[in-house]
C-alpha cells in the first residue's frame, strides 16, 4: 500500500454536520477531507428543520444557497390529538434567534449544503467508505476503499465523525451503548397531499397523537412541491396488529385519526415506504484525544421534536470552534468545551421527549389556559434553543417541567 495520504481533519460523512463542520474548518484556513460513503442526493429522514438550524447555516456561508432552493416556509409546529388543536408560533419565542425555517426534502437539502462546501473549496469523496480507524497513535489512521474498492489510507490530526445513523467510529472503536429510551418504530414514506382543507397551514409541521394509544404518533411534513413526508412512531408491539405492508398500515393508521382522515382523504401514496426500528442511540464517550462524534453518530433521541438535525449543526459549530482554536495552539478541554456543552442541549430536549411519552408534556401542550410567558418558553425550546440557559425551561428542564406539568393536568 502506498504512504498514507496527509490532512489536518479527515471528516466521515457529507450530511448537515460534516458540511457544516468543513465549511467552517475551510474558513480558517483548516485542511480537511470528507469522506461520503454514498452519492449525493440520497434519501434521508429528519426534514423538518428548526429555527435554531439557520444560524449554522449562516455561520457556514449557507444561507444564500438554503434559500435559493425554494425549500418550504416554516413557522412553527402544530399538534392534535381527538379533536383538540393548538399550535406553536416559533416567531413568538422567548429566545433570541431565528423564528422561521424551512421544511426539506433531505436529499435535495443536504446536496445542497455539500455543494455549497464544495464551491467553498471543501474537498468531498463521494463513494469512498471507511473499512477501519486506528486512534491509538496521536495522528489517527484511516482505511478507506475508493470508489473503484482500491484501498488507502488517510493520517490525520484529528476525525469528526459526522455518519449519522451509520455510526461508524462507534461501530469501530466499540462505543455504543444501550439508550435510556425504550425502541420505537417508525414507518414513513412520501405521499402526494392532494390536501384541499383550507385551515390546513403548510407552514408547520403537524404532530397528531394516536386517539386511543398517547405512545403512538404521526408526522406530517409538507413540501413545497405538494407532497408531504408521511410517518407514525410507537413501540414495535403495536405495529404487529397492521399489515405488513408499511404502505396499507399507514393508509389504515391515518383513517383512524379523524384529522388525518379528512386532510388526506385524496392523497396517493406512489413511494416505497421506509421503516426505522431501534433508532435510539447513544455512546461512552463523545470525544476521545483525536476524535469527535458529531449528530447522530454520538446520540440521538427521538424524532418527535425534529432534533436531529439541529444537535447535528450544534455539534459540528462547537467542533469546528474547538479545532480552529487546537490548531491555534490554543488550550482546549474537548470533554468540557464540546462533551458537556452539547450535552446541555441533547439532555433539554431528552427531558421533553421522556414527558410527551410519559403524557406530562402532552398535557402541557394541549393545556387550553396556557401562560403565554410559559408557552414562549416552551416555544423557544420546540425552535430548537435547547441551549439558552436564560431560558428556565432550559436551565431546570426536569423541575420546570414537573411543575407545570402538575398545573396542566386534565
Amino acid at each position: 500500500m502506498l504512504s498514507p495520504q496527509s490532512t489536518q481533519v479527515a471528516i466521515i460523512g457529507a450530511g448537515p454536520s460534516g458540511s457544516i463542520a468543513a465549511a467552517l474548518l475551510k474558513q480558517h484556513n483548516i485542511d480537511c477531507i470528507v469522506l461520503e460513503k454514498s452519492t449525493f442526493p440520497r434519501f434521508s429522514i429528519g426534514e423538518s428543520l428548526l429555527p435554531a438550524c439557520m444560524e449554522s447555516i449562516k455561520k457556514a456561508g449557507m444561507l444564500e444557497a438554503v434559500e435559493k432552493a425554494n425549500f418550504q416556509y416554516k413557522d412553527g409546529a402544530a399538534f392534535h390529538f381527538d379533536g383538540t388543536f393548538t399550535s406553536f408560533d416559533f416567531t413568538e419565542k422567548f429566545s433570541s434567534g431565528a423564528g422561521t425555517t424551512y421544511q426539506v426534502q433531505r436529499g435535495n437539502f443536504d446536496k445542497v449544503l455539500a455543494d455549497s462546501a464544495q464551491e467553498q473549496g471543501v474537498e468531498i469523496r463521494y463513494q469512498h467508505e471507511i473499512t477501519d480507524v486506528n486512534v491509538s497513535q496521536a495522528k489517527a489512521l484511516l482505511s478507506v476503499l475508493d470508489t473503484d474498492g482500491n484501498p488507502y489510507q488517510i493520517e490525520a490530526d484529528f476525525i469528526l465523525d459526522a455518519s449519522g445513523f451509520g455510526r461508524v467510529l462507534p461501530k469501530i472503536l466499540e462505543l455504543e451503548e444501550p439508550s435510556c429510551l425504550p425502541p420505537r418504530k417508525a414507518i414513513f414514506t412520501h405521499i402526494t397531499d392532494n390536501i384541499t382543507d383550507i385551515n390546513y397551514d403548510r407552514n408547520k409541521i403537524l404532530i397528531s397523537v394516536h386517539p386511543t394509544n398517547t405512545q403512538v404518533w404521526y408526522w406530517l411534513i409538507p413540501f413545497s412541491n405538494g407532497t408531504c413526508s408521511f410517518g407514525v412512531v410507537g413501540e414495535p408491539e403495536f405495529f404487529e396488529h397492521y399489515s405488513q405492508d408499511n404502505i396499507e398500515a399507514l393508509k389504515q393508521l391515518a383513517i383512524e385519526d379523524r384529522n388525518l382522515q379528512q386532510l388526506l382523504a385524496h392523497a396517493k401514496y406512489p413511494n416505497p415506504s421506509g421503516e426505522i426500528m431501534g433508532y435510539s442511540a447513544n455512546v461512552t464517550t463523545l470525544c476521545g484525544r483525536n476524535f469527535a462524534l458529531l449528530g447522530n453518530a454520538g446520540e440521538f433521541l427521538d424524532p418527535v421534536f425534529s432534533s436531529g438535525v439541529t444537535i447535528a449543526m450544534k455539534s459540528a459549530e462547537l467542533a469546528a470552534e474547538l479545532l480552529i482554536k487546537q490548531f491555534n495552539q490554543e488550550e482546549v478541554n474537548w470533554h468540557i468545551d464540546y462533551s458537556d456543552k452539547l450535552m446541555k442541549g441533547v439532555n433539554t430536549f431528552r427531558c421533553y421527549v421522556e414527558g410527551w411519552y410519559e403524557g406530562t408534556f402532552q398535557n402541557v401542550i394541549f393545556h387550553e389556559d396556557s401562560n403565554p410567558k410559559i408557552k414562549q418558553m416552551i416555544s423557544a425550546i420546540l425552535a430548537g434553543y435547547a441551549w439558552d440557559e436564560e431560558n428556565p425551561f432550559v436551565a431546570e428542564p426536569e423541575r420546570r417541567l414537573k411543575v407545570i406539568a402538575e398545573l396542566c393536568k386534565p
